[in-house]
């Protein structure tokens, strides 16, 4: 049974959004790393779809629903960017079609735009989430030289790597920190506070 002082304080979807962060990242990087056999992507689709997209997805939605327009931007929108990528990959995985993933790159370029002002405003909440944010550039940009420059997959699997430890990391503070009513595991304070 649960402890009733737990029950009564507001819904945190925080560690929802970052288990499905952690796992979905997770997968992907130890495929990019080799750890793991790439030869049947098809086999990650399940991951990025469920985890790394649609529980982010309800993460953000509920931090819409609390006012939490930190929590409700980065969940939604990195839900969507897991969408799309787990689409790419059933598009090319599932075709017989030669494509350019030109296109893909580029989208993701713009979206590298979008999660440097993430990453920003995550200076702003605790140091675990500006270094999952900082994981999550690292990883696009790499993954843009790798479509774009024919770079190596290994930067991208470390990226991937960091964001799935420092993730982890984040929902066990976020979870336990709320049951205790006290601080278990540390998050860092804002690394920015702009003068005002």
């Amino acid at each position: 049974m649960a402890d009733d002082s737990a029950t009564h304080l507001p819904a945190e979807p925080a560690p929802l959004g970052l288990i499905g962060l952690a796992v979905a990242a997770l997968v992907l990087g130890v495929t990019d790393l080799g750890w793991a056999s790439a030869a049947d992507k098809s086999l990650m689709i399940p991951w990025t779809v469920f985890l790394g997209a649609t529980a982010q997805l309800i993460a953000g939605i509920i931090d819409f629903r609390r006012a939490n327009i930190f929590g409700a931007t980065a969940f939604t929108t990195y839900s969507l960017l897991w969408y799309a990528v787990s689409l790419t990959l059933v598009i090319t995985i599932f075709s017989d079609v030669a494509f350019d993933l030109d296109h893909y790159a580029y989208g993701l370029i713009g979206f590298l735009v979008f999660s440097l002002i993430l990453t920003a405003a995550s200076a702003m909440t605790n140091t675990v989430l500006f270094v999952v944010l900082l994981g999550i550039d690292a990883a696009i940009f790499f993954l843009v030289g790798q479509l774009l420059g024919g770079w190596p997959t290994e930067p991208v699997g470390v990226s991937l790597l960091a964001v799935s430890a420092s993730s982890f990391y984040g929902a066990a503070a976020v979870l336990l920190n709320r049951m205790a009513g006290k601080t278990v595991l540390p998050v860092g304070p804002a690394l920015w506070k702009p003068a005002g």
